[in-house]
């Protein structure tokens, strides 16, 4: 046989033969039965054996371009065709993980090669009826557009801002968490929380609950929130395993928060509608800021677009659901904090003051409000 053939340069084995083309006496291949060159456009490794043969390349890079099939099959079958091609886990293949943005985790596909998305506190005005106060009780708040509340026309007023989220299964191989619940909520312009600050204690706008798709994303169109005293720029939120597990938040298997950068932020806060912001701004760093001091590389969004249409990012969240979620109260107030004097939830029904110089209370020029172990609230 000729080892020159330059489909063997480089094999450590000899081929496989099990499926091979037939040759007359003179050592032709008959009439009708030449190997195949290509499949679906494709070329094949090796043309002289039937498609099945061509090896995992070959395989792996049928999948990926069917991706269609994820959205019938999910990512589940997908990682089944994997092992079974490679006789081991298809986690260590990292095909598994193009379901979308988490192929940006990590081309290798390894668990260990992605950290966790830290755990944060949920706040003093999560809504989640951690402390009272629960809109995801309430019919249409499965929604993507969060910016008006769910039973009234009061529309938060803002920059356009475009959430894409990630939602990535560590433990089941760095895989798209197909139908996990994320619940997404945030502060207006003047930094005010609905359901809790003063004037929109009725108010449901920017909060909102989206289920993952195939590719584990799940979407937000939302506004720039605005800079209150004593934090830095930044949206809530909650990951749960599936729809159903909402109604209660000890069910959440995340709780976390994103970090805004400050150059888009500087020109927001220039608006008028923003006002106070850019001074509340001014006084703070990520790095002293309450909540992302320890941290924020991992938290911290890149946005694009600008100041005329709008902005947008994306984002990966990993999650390890094999390590119990980090507890998400607000220093000794328990998850989700205490809720504010006489505010939803609280002794004086809705309609009560909220913590001295919280959202509500002068807007985002309000002084610093502190717990009791000297936290600021979030």
């Amino acid at each position: 046989m000729d080892t020159t053939d330059p489909r063997r340069v480089g094999r450590p084995y000899p081929e496989a033969r099990e499926h091979t083309v037939a040759h007359n006496s003179a050592g032709a291949v008959p009439s009708g039965t030449a190997p195949r060159n290509s499949f679906e456009g494709r070329p094949l490794h090796h043309p002289a054996e039937d498609v099945e043969d061509q090896g995992l390349a070959f395989d792996v890079g049928t999948l990926v371009s069917r991706r269609g099939a994820l959205g019938v099959l999910g990512a589940g079958s997908v990682t089944a065709v994997l092992a079974a091609c490679t006789g081991g886990s298809a986690s260590t293949t990292g095909a598994a993980s193009d379901g979308g943005g988490a192929s940006d985790a990590g081309d290798s596909g390894a668990s260990s090669e992605l950290t966790e998305m830290p755990g944060e506190t949920a706040g003093p005005y999560p809504g989640d009826g951690s402390n009272g106060a629960d809109v995801l009780e309430t019919s249409g708040v499965e929604r993507s557009d969060i910016r008006s509340s769910i039973d009234s026309d009061t529309t938060a007023e803002g920059v356009p801002l475009d959430i894409t989220m990630t939602i990535i299964d560590m433990a089941g191989g760095d895989v798209p968490m197909e139908g996990a619940a994320v619940y997404l909520w945030q502060c207006d312009a003047a930094g005010q929380y609905s359901m809790y600050s003063e004037g929109v204690e009725e108010e449901t706008y920017l909060r909102g609950v989206q289920i993952a798709d195939a590719q584990g994303k799940v979407t937000f169109t939302s506004i720039f929130p605005g800079c209150y005293a004593g934090r830095w720029p930044h949206l809530h939120f909650e990951v749960f395993p599936d729809a159903e597990s909402i109604v209660d938040a000890t069910n959440a298997i995340l709780t976390s928060q994103i970090a805004l950068p400050q150059t888009e932020a500087d020109g927001v806060y220039e608006l008028t509608e923003y006002a106070g912001s850019a001074e509340n701004l001014s006084q703070l760093t990520l790095e002293t800021d309450g909540i992302f001091s320890d941290g924020y590389e991992q938290q911290l969004a890149s946005l694009s677009g600008d100041l005329d249409s709008g902005y947008s990012f994306a984002i990966d969240v990993p999650i390890d659901t094999t390590t119990e979620p980090e507890a998400g109260g607000m220093g000794g107030g328990g998850q989700g904090g205490e809720p504010p004097s006489g505010g939803a939830g609280g002794e004086g029904g809705p309609g009560g003051t909220p913590p001295e110089g919280a959202p509500g209370e002068g807007g985002p020029g309000g002084a610093t409000s502190e717990d009791d172990s000297g936290t600021s609230q979030s």
